[in-house]
């Protein structure tokens, strides 16, 4: 990791955490007392400073206590900017976390005050309401709670209302909220590329660098290359994969990369690329002639041919991947392995409240199908639609 350099007592900064290196300036403020709440972070997101970092952008991080020259620590920051070798010397962005009330009184005004004064600054993001009324630069803003939708020009305002404060974004605030943090990280991420011109990466490509790693090379080492200090996989049917560096550097050597059968195959069938996801649909194929613990666990091998429809979405931060959520049908693999009868006992009162006779039981014809769901994604045209809908519940006797 390349390492942060205090410049200031206030200020810091930290490089590019992507392997290219380089990115465009950021700035961040936040208020000095939200600096102890990474020790109480229990999540794999950073706090705020490398997170930024890890998408690629140089970063100045300004801390503010009950008294603080706004514009006078911006500009020295910037002044890092511009004289660290990852930063790229254009236009740069700011980024502030908190509310007014974190801040002392009248930060509004000194902050629409140095953004006025400083021209490197284009564009601004803040994860809470302050007075920033009228600002010549876009502004994107996002706000707990609910809110009214804004009608100013050149300001955009995203409303969280699951969220109960401004501290939402940050890990390890008594606040954060993980599902809402991603998304409001993405449209950030989305706002800043489009002002600062990037970075921009392939992320195609680094998806299938990744892919190439864990099944034609197979190299656990190379794999986690290409992941941030930090990542995980959670594949959701199975709950297996691995939570952090450590855990899923041990779970890619001795439960997935060489855990894979020969003749896995992926059949890409569709590919919807984000600002910082790849979301995959493909078939997955492999003969089931090893133990595969992280599809089937504790299955043994029964030698049958096996095409399941995937699903991935894979979160990228600068130029690596951070995680990917990876689902698929579990019951049309144990059709397919011939694991899952065809009728289950149905053990309720069907409608109206009738109950089997005595000696007798009601059984439900499974909603599941084999190979069948590969065809249907692969060509909507092969299996006929609504095929299920015949399905009935029977009684037989009860044995």
């Amino acid at each position: 990791m390349v390492e942060t350099q205090q410049i200031l007592e206030d200020i810091l900064l930290q490089p590019p955490l992507s392997r290219c290196g380089r990115g465009p300036g950021l700035v961040i403020i936040r208020p000095v007392g939200y600096a102890e709440y990474q020790r109480g972070n229990t999540s794999l997101d950073p706090e705020p400073v490398l997170k930024w970092a890890e998408e690629s952008y140089a970063v100045v991080q300004v801390s503010l206590g009950d008294v603080g020259d706004v514009l006078g620590l911006v500009r020295r920051g910037i002044e890092a900017l511009r004289g660290s070798e990852g930063c790229d010397k254009g236009e740069v962005g700011l980024l502030v976390y908190g509310c007014e009330s974190d801040y002392p009184a009248g930060f509004g005004k000194d902050l629409r005050d140095c953004i006025a004064a400083l021209d490197e600054i284009v564009a601004a993001v803040c994860f809470g309401a302050l007075d920033l009324d009228e600002m010549e630069i876009p502004l994107l803003v996002h706000v707990s709670g609910s809110a009214a939708p804004t009608t100013q020009e050149n300001q955009t305002v995203y409303t969280y209302p699951e969220a109960s404060s401004a501290g939402f974004i940050v890990p390890g605030h008594p606040d954060f909220k993980i599902s809402s943090a991603g998304v409001a990280h993405t449209r950030s991420l989305t706002f800043l590329k489009k002002h600062l011109n990037g970075p921009y990466f392939d992320l195609e490509k680094i998806w299938e660098e990744h892919t190439w790693y864990e099944f034609g090379d197979r190299s656990v080492e190379k794999t986690m290359a290409t992941m941030v200090q930090e990542p995980y996989v959670n594949h959701i049917p199975t709950m297996t994969g691995g939570i952090g560096r450590e855990r899923l550097s041990n779970f890619y050597l001795n439960h997935f990369i060489f855990n894979n059968p020969t003749d896995t195959a992926l059949e890409l069938i569709s590919r919807t690329v984000g600002t910082d996801r790849i979301v995959d649909e493909f078939i997955f194929s492999l003969t089931h002639n090893k133990e595969v613990d992280w599809l089937l666990p504790g299955i043994p091998p029964t030698g049958k041919s096996l095409r399941i429809p995937f699903t991935s979405v894979v979160n990228i931060r600068g130029d690596r991947l951070y995680h990917e959520h990876i689902a698929w049908d579990q019951a049309t693999v144990l059709v397919q392995l011939g694991l899952m009868p065809e009728y289950l006992p149905f053990p309720y009162a069907l409608p109206g409240g009738k109950l089997p006779e005595p000696g007798k039981r009601f059984e439900y014809r499974v909603p599941a199908a084999g190979a069948e769901t590969a065809d249907k994604l692969q060509d909507e045209h092969l299996v006929p639609s609504n095929g299920m809908f015949e399905f009935q519940v029977r009684e037989v006797d009860d044995q």
